[in-house]
């Protein structure tokens, strides 16, 4: 980068670490710094009547107030703030006092790494601090922080255009307080997951990201090559093949959290690139499945919040199990008024239209049924609620109802009027799943490009014999905006896709 394209205080922020480096004092040390203490740590255990404690603690520089001799600075590191004591005799008790006449009033920025060592005691007004014998330049910072000041109640130089808090994920990490804490739950919901199915004996397992054939799941793939095979290959849409094949090869219980890809449309709750865990469980169906499904969710919710309900825009959403169950069609019914019982495709496509929802020649029944209940009664359940019993059409890798075989034994969990899990009391009929898997590929030669290709491989592994299995996958992404209380699935992502940054 030019020096004509870096802003005025880019090039003061540049001449202050050239300064450093006249004075003998690398901006960038190599060497390890010795933490052993954390700013929250240290305020909630001081104690004003045991003897000063010493500590070493390092972090960013948000804020300084120089007073002569005597200035305070606030330091922010992984845990939060602390306020730090600086005095120049103490800090520079030999004849020159250029590291703080010059470096700390000077060439220190906010946003600057600095190491302190010193010692916790309790200043006159009340607040937990650390005296600091010496200060250590860590890491300097060439670009200003957005720093967020307020006054009688309002922020001024917020930082939160969403489009520059999603791209630079760094800077809002920094500057927002809450940010952290959204992802630091993202983790405690992956950790209490993971623990329920580990505690009931199952095993974490990976399955391939590279596919030959884009199975497991009704979406447009990514398609990239390999030049040493000289073959497409496809970014995984689901686990679920692979993870059925597990089953067949004598694994009772299998999850996995995979990164799955799905080359379609981005708004507040999908993005191409995503987190699904997916659980395939040998000698179960799915009404065993909906039991531990709402079971797990309940442990989530209280291990992350320590309460069952959490708010999510305007409404309180309660985990506590267990959730209503109500068929699909009785869904469509209870919105629409209509009965789409026994519909042929024909009369499913005029019922679509009769109700104001688009529909083209490629779309088959279960395509029909789906928009349907997409449009008109998704958005309506917002407490958790099982859908189940999805029609054949609609559910390729399903096993048929045990009393109706036009229906399939399917739930997907509602929460908050949109789609949070997806299982089936899976397929293990070789013969039939082939049959699915044709007519299926009539749906593509119709113009569905989010039809499945029939997977000669795992037909052959059906053939081999599968055991009666639950499989269960829920969007994870979708479960941390629950969590915590988040409206778009980019506020629970790091870094989620956007368009390329444009640049002059």
């Amino acid at each position: 980068m030019s020096i004509s394209q870096l802003s005025e205080q880019e090039i003061v922020r540049r001449g202050s670490l050239e300064k450093m480096r006249e004075m003998g004092i690398e901006p960038y040390p190599a060497a390890e710094y010795p933490v052993n203490a954390y700013t929250e740590e240290i305020k909630a255990s001081f104690n004003d009547e045991a003897e000063p404690r010493d500590v070493v603690v390092a972090g960013r520089l948000m804020c300084r107030r120089v007073m002569g001799k005597a200035s305070f600075m606030e330091l922010q590191d992984s845990q939060g703030r602390i306020q730090v004591y600086v005095n120049r005799d103490e800090l520079c008790p030999w004849e020159d006092k250029d590291l703080y006449n010059v470096v700390f009033k000077k060439l220190l920025d906010i946003g600057d790494f600095v190491g302190i060592k010193g010692f916790v005691f309790r200043t006159q007004t009340g607040a937990v601090s650390i005296h600091a014998k010496s200060l250590t330049v860590l890491s300097k910072s060439l670009r200003p922080l957005p720093i967020v000041k307020y006054k009688d109640g309002v922020a001024y130089d917020a930082f939160d255009d969403p489009e520059m808090r999603y791209r630079c994920r760094y800077v809002d990490l920094v500057v927002n307080d809450g940010v952290k804490e959204i992802f630091i739950k993202r983790t405690k919901v992956y950790n209490s997951m993971r623990q329920y199915f580990n505690d009931h004996g199952y095993m974490e397992v990976e399955t391939p990201i590279l596919q030959s054939i884009p199975g497991g799941a009704s979406a447009r793939p990514f398609i990239t090559h390999h030049n040493a095979l000289d073959i497409p290959l496809y970014l995984r849409i689901a686990d679920e093949l692979y993870l059925k094949r597990l089953i067949v090869g004598g694994f009772e219980g299998v999850y996995e959290f995979s990164k799955n890809f799905r080359n379609e449309g981005m708004d507040r709750t999908h993005n191409p690139e995503f987190t699904c865990m997916e659980i395939y469980v040998a000698y179960k169906d799915y009404n065993w499945m909906m039991d531990f499904t709402e079971k797990m969710l309940e442990k989530i919710c209280l291990d992350v919040n320590g309460t069952t309900e959490v708010k999510v825009g305007d409404n309180v959403i309660s985990f506590k199990a267990p959730f209503p169950r109500v068929t699909m069609t009785q869904a469509i019914k209870d919105f629409t008024g209509v009965d789409i019982t026994g519909m042929n495709e024909d009369q499913l496509r005029e019922t679509a239209k009769n109700l104001g929802i688009e529909v083209d020649a490629s779309m088959g029944k279960g395509k029909l049924i789906d928009e349907i209940f997409g449009e008109k009664c998704e958005g309506n359940y917002i407490q958790p609620t099982f859908i189940i019993d999805y029609p054949i059409e609609m559910s390729p890798l399903t096993k048929r109802h045990r009393e109706n075989p036009e229906l399939t034994e399917r739930f997907e969990l509602m929460v908050n009027g949109k789609e949070l899990a997806n299982a089936y009391s899976e397929l293990n009929d070789p013969i039939d799943q082939y049959e699915r898997f044709v007519e299926q590929m009539r749906l593509s030669e119709k113009g569905d490009d989010e039809a499945m290709i029939i997977d000669k491989d795992f037909i052959r592994a059906l053939e081999y014999g599968m055991p009666p299995t639950s499989g269960m996958g829920i969007g994870m992404d979708r479960l941390v905006m629950l969590m915590t209380g988040q409206t778009t699935i980019q506020e629970v992502l790091f870094f989620p896709q956007m368009r390329p940054e444009k640049h002059s």
